[in-house]
């Protein structure tokens, strides 16, 4: 990088930021997707750790419970799979709620 490219990349970071509708169309979209992100993330974790404790069950790692952890880790298998469609059905749910605000946005941008 030469010395004007990073003069004037300093000089950017100093200037005050205008916020654009487009800024403001992505802040919305990060907003909508958000809940969904956040339950996606800590229910596949948790499923995860129940899957895990069941794995340590069935071998036997913990204490002599194989068919407690069998049972355990069918059950975070379970939670697993549900992740996805629980998650897709938040994030619908969502989106259907906002749609119309995120289309006249939309329209705005693309014909101004």
């Amino acid at each position: 990088m030469n010395q004007q490219e990073y003069a004037k990349k300093i000089a950017q970071s100093y200037q005050e930021k205008t916020i654009t509708p487009v800024d403001t169309l992505k802040k919305m979209d990060r907003k909508i997707k958000r809940p969904a992100n956040i339950f996606a993330y800590t229910f596949g974790t948790i499923s995860a750790l129940v899957l895990g404790v069941g794995m340590c069950l069935a071998m036997k790692v913990l204490a002599d419970l194989m068919a407690l952890g069998i049972v355990i880790g069918v059950i975070g298998i379970a939670m697993c799979l549900l992740t996805y469609p629980i998650y897709k059905k938040i994030l619908t749910s969502a989106k259907k709620k906002n749609a119309s605000a995120i289309i006249k946005l939309s329209n705005e941008i693309l014909n101004a």
